[in-house]
């Protein structure tokens, strides 16, 4: 483990000599047609931005995404936000014990807390043939695959085991949703949720950053999901058309608008209960992080946030201390 304060403790004027992972590295160009560097970087705690302005040639042609980088400089404040000005940059090199796993973010919650939250809640599936669908996929393997990816790459839950628990936050906003209106078929609805962004499994790679894989660029998670259902569900005989197709529909559907890439609009209860639990789980955790990595300490508020399509407020009201995040979903 890496002995060095978090990126996010430091403050204006405060020294950075740190080993940090390289998110992002571009050669841009200023209003006047000046060229400089721009690099993302950072460690579990935070993502700060550093430009370079002259002489950046060789760390250009010899530094990529996902590179470890050893930083000697200062934290800056400009217009309201922190960023690294370095005095310099040095790729890591392998006799030097730092590991990529070091820089990646990951969940405030207990990992074992959330598999035993997932597991239990396939349990109480009493539909036989969803339920043995589940099992067969989330077997050993997938399941620890599935419970170490992050669900996105930097807008909601980017962060390992996120995709867990983006998913264990959907299944308790439909199980609140269904105890709402019975109508909805629980069973039907809680396997779509555990099932729609699987594929993100094969999406992305968080090796040593989270990026998209070859797989994913070419056909994406809600593809690849439904690929895997289709399959699964041929191996359990009798499985009922119907059932296949209308949770087929629920991760086709499942991000709600053709815009936004769903295949299909949800056309169901079910599908449309699993796109809006998707949109608060996601929009919730977004907002959250950003307004809490991103806020401007004199004002208050965020730069504009492009996805959001506006700026955030962080106010000064204390927050619910009752809303413990390690409380189990399902006891």
């Amino acid at each position: 483990m890496l002995n060095q304060s978090d990126l996010s403790t430091l403050n204006k004027n405060d020294r950075v000599d740190h080993f940090l992972l390289v998110k992002k590295i571009e050669s841009r160009l200023t209003k006047a047609n000046k060229s400089y560097l721009f690099l993302e970087l950072g460690d579990k705690s935070a993502t700060l931005s550093a430009n370079i302005w002259d002489n950046f040639d060789e760390i250009s042609a010899t530094l990529s995404a996902g590179d470890i980088v050893k930083v000697i400089g200062v934290i800056e404040d400009y217009q309201g936000t922190r960023q690294i000005r370095p005095y310099s940059i040095n790729k890591s090199t392998s006799s030097e014990e730092v590991s990529s796993i070091d820089f990646l973010p990951c969940s405030k919650r207990d990992l074992k807390v959330m598999i035993s939250e997932f597991t239990k809640r396939i349990e109480k599936i009493k539909e036989p043939f969803l339920k043995k669908l589940l099992k067969n996929i989330f077997n050993d393997e997938n399941l620890n695959k599935f419970a170490s990816a992050p669900a996105g790459k930097s807008w909601h839950h980017s962060y390992l085991h996120g995709l867990i628990e983006h998913t264990l936050e959907i299944i308790r906003i439909c199980d609140l949703m269904c105890d709402i209106h019975p109508e909805i078929n629980r069973d039907l609805l809680i396997t779509g949720a555990m099932m729609h962004d699987f594929g993100k499994t094969s999406e992305l790679s968080y090796n040593n950053s989270f990026d998209y894989t070859d797989k994913g660029k070419l056909l994406g998670h809600i593809v690849i999901s439904a690929m895997l259902i289709n399959e699964e569900a041929k191996k359990i005989p009798g499985f009922p058309e119907v059932t296949k197709e209308c949770l087929l529909h629920l991760i086709l559907s499942h991000q709600g608008k053709l815009e936004f890439a769903s295949p299909v609009v949800p056309k169901t209860l079910e599908a449309i209960t699993l796109y809006q639990a998707d949109e608060l789980s996601a929009k919730v955790n977004a907002y959250k992080n950003a307004i809490f990595s991103q806020v401007n300490s004199e004002s208050g508020w965020t730069k504009f946030i492009s996805l959001a399509s506006t700026d955030l407020f962080k106010h000064s009201m204390t927050p619910d201390k009752d809303n413990e995040i390690n409380k189990s979903l399902f006891d």
